[in-house]
């Protein structure tokens, strides 16, 4: 069948890319090896909200008593934990089924491949083939686990990401490699519930991405929680013929062996870009990532890339305005270029963490002459009725113009706090712009006005 537009991969690129095409009055058909809504939805940012909703419940009910609340003796029940969280991302899969009836886009379930421009062949499962036409192909296919091969992932003793969301009874101790987003949520998840957890990062501090005042904040948060932590070490060997895991780790004061039940590698993503025709078309592409130019066209003209298998921030926001951004253009539009200097990113470990823009050793490596300012969450007066005074908003200005050059924040709820900041980056807001903003109060959201005003000299409540 002919169509405008063909979506490869329905995750949270793909799926906006379809619809958003279809509004603009394109047919459109979305190809879907698996579930609607791709990894984010089915394994990743959603399912994984829901296991860390279950350990903070836990950890309330745990801590009732600080609230004056009589909940005596809760226990998790690990397998109704993971099973909540697989109906919530079964919801949301439906919802995204939903959608495509809306909008009137073709589900194609099978794996696509690339023929020719405008040509992509899709095997269905029971092995059959149907070539369909497109003007415009995107391919939105994402990434999976990183593997190393020190540690290959077998499902059981050593585990993805993947695995670690529907484990069928939990471990009692594990050890994480990687301290990313995803390695961190974990970590805080299983600790939660009880399970011993080590972890090991292989660059100095934890979140390495991060500014190193947010990094610190987290190592100490993490400790107190009572997780063992490894950093500059690096796992050289895994031996899985015992009961559990042994692994052998490189630190800087020599090499130790760990024990655990299991291990997660969380050491990062690799693009899904294998056996879908790019060689065959002659697409381009640089460290296993389609080279894309800003408006997402790859070299090849009415081939569109987009989401995590193109050279972007690996990140679920970052594929959906990519998806939207690509749709607008196959359809005669020139959306705005997207700024991946404003991009937040999000870790929703307790606390969370949240932040945008520069970073302060990365504002003074620009040459910006930079003011300041950290707000701690101890003087915030709703973090204090809630029991919550971990971690601190912290913004960077350029001192000259004041222009809003980053904020980072660790803390409770700040994931819903960091629009703010990205808001004002994209309007050029300046620090006195924030300050003359008035801020309600008592809300977590006021610590950005008040760590401007430290930044500014002008500090009421510290």
């Amino acid at each position: 069948m002919a169509y405008d537009v063909i979506v490869l991969g329905s995750g949270p690129g793909g799926y906006p890319a379809a619809i958003r095409a279809s509004q603009l009055g394109k047919k459109v058909a979305i190809v879907e090896k698996e579930s609607l809504g791709g990894i984010c939805l089915n394994w990743g940012c959603i399912p994984t909200k829901a296991l860390l909703k279950s350990a903070q419940v836990y950890e309330y009910a745990k801590h009732a008593a600080d609230y004056g609340i009589n909940a005596s003796n809760p226990s998790p029940n690990f397998e109704g934990v993971i099973k909540r969280s697989r109906g919530v991302a079964d919801k949301m899969s439906k919802g995204v089924q939903f959608l495509m009836k809306k909008n009137k886009i073709d589900v194609i379930m099978g794996t696509g491949k690339l023929l020719a421009p405008g040509k992509l062949e899709v095997t269905a499962a029971d092995g059959s083939k149907v070539v369909h036409e497109a003007k415009n192909i995107v391919i939105a296919t994402g990434g999976r686990a990183r593997q190393l091969p020190t540690m290959p992932i077998d499902g059981k003793k050593i585990i993805g990401y993947r695995d670690a969301m529907v484990l069928p009874t939990q471990p009692k101790s594990m050890i994480i490699c990687g301290s990313g987003a995803i390695g961190s949520e974990f970590a805080y998840f299983y600790n939660s519930m009880g399970c011993k957890v080590t972890m090991v990062e292989f660059m100095p501090r934890l979140v390495p991405v991060e500014d190193e005042d947010i990094s610190k904040e987290l190592e100490k948060q993490f400790k107190k929680q009572g997780m063992t932590i490894m950093t500059n070490s690096e796992v050289l060997k895994v031996d899985t013929s015992g009961a559990g895991v042994k692994a052998t780790v490189k630190t800087a004061t020599g090499e130790v062996v760990l024990e655990a039940d299991i291990l997660l590698s969380a050491v990062g993503v690799v693009a899904n870009i294998e056996n879908v025709g790019l060689e065959q078309l002659g697409i381009k592409t640089d460290k296993g990532k389609i080279i894309v130019d800003a408006y997402q066209q790859t070299n090849v003209p009415g081939i569109y890339a987009i989401g995590d298998c193109t050279p972007g921030q690996a990140l679920a926001h970052v594929a959906t305005k990519e998806g939207i951004n690509a749709a607008e253009h196959l359809s005669g539009h020139k959306p705005d270029v997207i700024d991946y200097n404003n991009i937040p990113g999000c870790t929703y470990c307790t606390p969370e963490i949240a932040s945008v823009g520069y970073t302060e050793k990365a504002a003074k490596d620009a040459g910006y002459d930079i003011k300041v300012g950290k707000f701690p969450f101890m003087a915030s007066g709703k973090a204090s009725a809630a029991g919550a005074t971990e971690g601190f908003v912290k913004v960077i200005f350029d001192a000259k113009y004041g222009e809003f050059l980053g904020c980072h924040m660790i803390g409770m709820n700040v994931t819903e706090i960091i629009a703010e900041a990205v808001v004002a980056r994209k309007l050029e807001t300046t620090g006195h712009e924030i300050l003359n903003a008035v801020h309600p109060h008592p809300t977590m959201s006021e610590g950005l006005k008040e760590a401007t005003a430290v930044a500014y000299g002008e500090a009421i409540d510290l």
